[in-house]
């Protein structure tokens, strides 16, 4: 899959998370751009990207991730490895 249509399927992720369809993410976007995105938040993000995406992302996958596009990258990764 490639990254363009990750980052579309991921920005619906995130609008089912925060509860709020007018979110547009990017590469760049991260925890500092929005407001709810807590640590709580954070876990639940990374939850449904799984489901989404039906990939299994280890702790040491996601806790140095500092934005959208390394989230993306990851999944990428996660996702053609499946193939």
């Amino acid at each position: 899959m490639d990254t363009q249509k990750l980052q579309t399927m991921l920005q619906d992720v995130f609008r089912d998370v925060f509860d709020n369809n007018t979110i547009v993410i990017d590469r760049n976007t991260s925890a500092d751009d929005i407001g709810e995105w807590d640590s709580f938040n954070h876990v639940r993000l990374i939850i449904a990207a799984e489901e989404a995406f039906n990939v299994s992302l280890s702790t040491a996958d996601v806790a140095d991730l500092r934005n959208v596009g390394e989230l993306i990258d990851l999944i990428a990764r996660h996702t053609n490895n499946q193939n």
